[in-house]
């Protein structure tokens, strides 16, 4: 065993898997608990009597504490193992979503979805370091690309087991259905995860104010993406939030870049790689995320589909991904990654664009494409970089940067949905009042675009305040909002063709491929 409290093991044993097998269950668990309650949120609040004005917070409770738990978890593997750190978040999320299910209402519900969120932060990251830290170079390609397969699939899946469970079972079931994974991956990996050297003097050594400038910069941001694209961004609120993130975190960059014991090691942004794999990650963030809520928007809003048929729509996306996985693992060691990254942007992005053309009729047919070139692309945007971020790092490194690398796509993911939510919210109101002064002027290219069932009055006969508009009203409000929501596509595709961009300041992985290959 090396000097270092990790050490990278040379044999692809039963055992490893087992706990590999088990640490998946945790993280896909944690995944899939997000899009099961956000699809379910109206059962929650209706069972409970929250008030809609609060109801989005049992979601916000959860995603503020899972981004705060993210980059603490490489300090906590190094002082607890990453068995220990594993066995104290699956079983944290374990009790907790038992509380969720027996919350008799809004604030003991908060609370137990911090604790839920918290430890669901903790079980992501860590997934991704059992990659690099359990199996050896040549074996890393298959428990990769599982990781990162389950990883994407849960988003994927989630409209659809929310809905099967809001309109089958009482909304308890959208927690209790943790129960059983949970105590089974609990049991899996405290007999098969190996016992590493623990460090418990770290957690004396913790920086108390880096915490606290991290929790007050990390929640105030994500709280902002929340509201800003809601209130709007000059809000007196919103604004406050930003500026506390604003202060807090410089301070704890400055404070984690000067400790011996820094609580994120930010210093592995230094590798060319890593920053490079990084950014991808939190471009990719924003359009993975992002794609799942605009799907939602509009599959419920524009085609009046409930949760469950807006999941079968995108299980299109989740059966594409399953299906290259194999071809992913062929390529991983055959490739550069920074070729196969390239591949993945290019397919991401088509899909992205071609989702830009959709008309109010869009359903499952004219969706089937642009899903499967996204669902390929989503696999080659999150396995290659993965290698390309943490494939040339030191044992000892690892669990930091698999905590800094996923923090910024779920960080991607927070900017990805309040940029839609701002396009959407804030352009179809302007694009309704171009359409309807087109219509009051006689356009019938306007009248035919926005599926008018009758004949255009003629030119100035409709009045806004006339009894014409409020007729037509319905037809312009859902025109504005897919074409606002083509917009937001749109803004997506650009996004995440612009990412090709800083592809080559990587380093070839060529070699170290050769060399897992041929030890």
């Amino acid at each position: 065993m090396s000097s270092s409290i990790f050490y990278r093991s040379q044999t692809g044993n039963p055992s490893n898997w087992l706990g590999f097998f088990a640490m998946c269950i945790g993280m896909f668990m944690a995944i899939l608990d997000i899009q099961i309650v956000v699809t379910s949120l109206p059962a929650i609040s209706s069972a409970l009597n929250i008030p809609a004005s609060s109801m989005s917070w049992v979601q916000t409770a959860y995603l503020v504490a899972e981004i705060v738990a993210i980059p603490l978890t490489g300090y906590l593997t190094r002082a607890l193992s990453m068995r220990g750190l594993f066995l104290f978040a699956i079983s944290t999320f374990t009790f907790a979503s038992i509380a969720c299910g027996l919350a008799p209402s809004l604030e003991p519900l908060m609370v137990a979805r911090v604790f839920q969120g918290f430890a669901g932060g903790c079980l992501i990251p860590l997934v991704f370091s059992a990659v690099f830290l359990l199996f050896p170079a040549d074996r890393q390609s298959v428990p990769t690309t599982i990781a990162g397969g389950l990883a994407v699939l849960a988003p994927t899946l989630g409209p659809t087991v929310g809905g099967y469970i809001t309109q089958t079972f009482s909304w308890h079931w959208l927690f209790m259905i943790n129960v059983l994974p949970g105590i089974i991956a609990l049991t899996i990996a405290a007999v098969n995860l190996r016992r590493d050297q623990v460090q418990r003097g770290l957690l004396k050594q913790l920086d108390g104010l880096s915490i606290l400038v991290m929790i007050m910069g990390l929640a105030s941001f994500q709280i902002a993406m929340k509201q800003g694209a809601k209130e709007g961004w000059q809000t007196f609120s919103v604004v406050l939030l930003l500026v506390v993130a604003a202060l807090s975190l410089p301070i704890f960059v400055f404070r984690s870049t000067k400790r011996a014991y820094p609580l994120v090691r930010l210093k592995l942004m230094r590798s060319r790689n890593f920053a490079t794999a990084s950014v991808i990650s939190f471009v990719f963030g924003i359009g993975l995320f992002s794609t799942v809520y605009l799907m939602s928007v509009f599959l419920g809003i524009v085609r009046h589909h409930s949760p469950l048929e807006i999941g079968l729509v995108m299980l299109v996306t989740g059966i594409a991904q399953l299906i290259v996985a194999p071809l992913v693992v062929s390529l991983e060691l055959r490739f550069d990654a920074r070729i196969l990254t390239l591949v993945g942007l290019v397919c991401f992005g088509s899909g992205l664009a071609i989702s830009a053309f959709e008309t109010s009729n869009a359903d499952f047919r004219e969706m089937i494409l642009p899903q499967i070139l996204r669902g390929v692309g989503i696999m080659f945007c999150l396995i290659p970089p993965t290698r390309l971020a943490l494939g040339s790092l030191p044992d000892e490194s690892i669990p930091d940067g698999s905590a800094l690398f996923n923090l910024m796509r779920n960080l991607g993911g927070s900017v990805g949905i309040a940029l839609v939510d701002t396009v959407i919210w804030q352009r179809s109101p302007k694009l309704a009042e171009i359409t309807a002064a087109k219509l009051m002027a006689g356009d019938t290219a306007t009248a035919n675009a926005i599926g008018l069932p009758f004949p255009l009055p003629p030119a100035g006969s409709i009045k806004l305040d006339g009894p014409e508009i409020e007729m037509v009203k319905p037809y312009i409000e859902t025109y504005a909002l897919t074409a606002a929501i083509n917009e937001a596509w749109l803004l997506l595709a650009v996004l995440t063709f612009a990412a090709i961009i800083i592809l080559p300041l990587a380093q070839s992985t060529r070699s170290k491929v050769i060399e897992a290959r041929n030890p």
